[in-house]
């Protein structure tokens, strides 16, 4: 009787990271096993969700600027060779910045360089353009037109799909963590699988520093995350996508989109919540978060003070100590690989991650093998958080 099948790679996870991981590997003609214990961008992924904003401002971050450049044709490519054209919606990305805001002029900077589509936009053309927004006196914007919205649920939905179609083996199956040292040619499954291959990489979210502890659990921090969608007044187009962009308002460190597809308008905290367990945390929105985000809109959007809540999410972003992505071998297993550290803002660079991860991979055991990009390392990873990336 034939032994179970062995495959060049093993992915486990299937939210934004590991599926286009997966994707690209198999692209690259590597056979494929995709592994992810509640689906993908399940409910509890922080890759699951109904949106995320796909922009390219990153302050002096010049890296991600460039990653999200490529990225965001790659994201359309998909979409359209699905027929899904729809899961990008080119809403624009306005930054709300205020005088001597050093990262916006940081964006600008970068933007200029890199030679992105902007626009600069003193406080009285914001006034005029966004009446349903109050701005500060010292307030200024950066509108970045051809940026906008990914639907992140269906997006990654979508990515598997097309890797299944391109022979991806997908296994809805809980993947258990190695043990030892060494190299390692199979992996059990809680299902009682064994999934056999020359390489495995981790890219599970949140769930990397409860799978690999010892390495990890003080270099990642998982937040809980609350996001809330308000009802638009009936009939008012004001908060719709022809009126207002995505946004991003720097100094109350908040964010959200236009009411799309009807859903209501999203209004999310960027501040780092509590630490939470992804498998264990409470789905239902806390009374102190609904307070705190109903508080902005009384500040920035005074037309939807009294808007009801029509949906709520509570999810959580990976941090690493400071917001870089973590891509590094595992230190005690010479062919595993840890992807992850999304960090709040990695959900835009799957594409252009999953190539690189997949260079990285392929070439692993060769002279020609790419350089893992230094603050990707894990070294680089401190057990104290100092938030930089955003």
């Amino acid at each position: 009787m034939p032994g179970p099948k062995t495959h060049d790679i093993a992915v486990i996870g299937a939210g934004v990271f590991g599926s286009w991981t997966a994707y690209c590997l198999r692209q690259s003609g590597a056979s494929v096993a995709l592994i992810d214990e509640y689906g993908p961008a399940n409910s509890r992924a922080s890759s699951g969700g109904e949106s995320r904003i796909i922009r390219m401002g990153y302050g002096a971050d010049e890296i991600y600027t460039r990653w999200s450049l490529l990225a965001l044709p790659l994201w359309q490519q998909l979409f359209a060779q699905a027929g899904k054209p729809e899961l990008f919606q080119r809403t624009g990305v306005l930054w709300i910045a205020h005088d001597n805001c050093q990262y916006a002029l940081d964006t600008l900077e970068t933007l200029q360089k890199l030679q992105v589509r902007f626009k600069k936009l003193p406080v009285a053309d914001l006034r005029h353009r966004y009446p349903q927004i109050s701005f500060d006196d010292d307030a200024w914007g950066i509108l970045e037109p051809d940026s906008g919205v990914l639907m992140a649920r269906r997006a990654v939905a979508e990515v598997v799909a097309q890797a299944k179609k391109a022979g991806v083996d997908f296994r809805a199956d809980q993947a258990i963590a190695p043990e030892g040292r060494g190299r390692i040619t199979s992996l059990k499954t809680a299902g009682g699988e064994e999934i056999s291959a020359g390489t495995f990489v981790f890219a599970c979210g949140p769930w990397l520093p409860k799978l690999f502890p010892d390495v990890l659990a003080d270099r990642m921090f998982i937040s809980r995350q609350e996001i809330f969608f308000f009802g638009v007044p009936a009939g008012s187009l004001q908060f719709a996508q022809s009126a207002l962009p995505t946004w991003l308002y720097l100094r109350d460190e908040f964010y959200g989109m236009p009411d799309l597809e009807s859903r209501g308008f999203k209004v999310a905290d960027d501040h780092h919540g509590p630490i939470v367990d992804p498998d264990m945390q409470p789905r239902m929105a806390s009374v102190q978060a609904i307070a705190t985000a109903r508080n902005f809109i009384t500040k920035r959007f005074p037309t939807l003070k009294q808007a009801p809540i029509v949906e709520s999410r509570v999810c959580q972003y990976e941090n690493t100590s400071n917001g870089d992505f973590l891509i590094d071998r595992h230190p005690e297993f010479e062919n595993v690989w840890l992807v992850g550290g999304g960090s709040g803002h990695g959900f835009k660079h799957g594409p252009t991650l999953g190539e690189y991860v997949a260079g990285l991979v392929l070439q692993g055991g060769t002279s020609a093998a790419p350089k893992i990009e230094a603050r990707f390392s894990l070294a680089t990873k401190q057990s104290t958080q100092n938030r930089a990336i955003h």
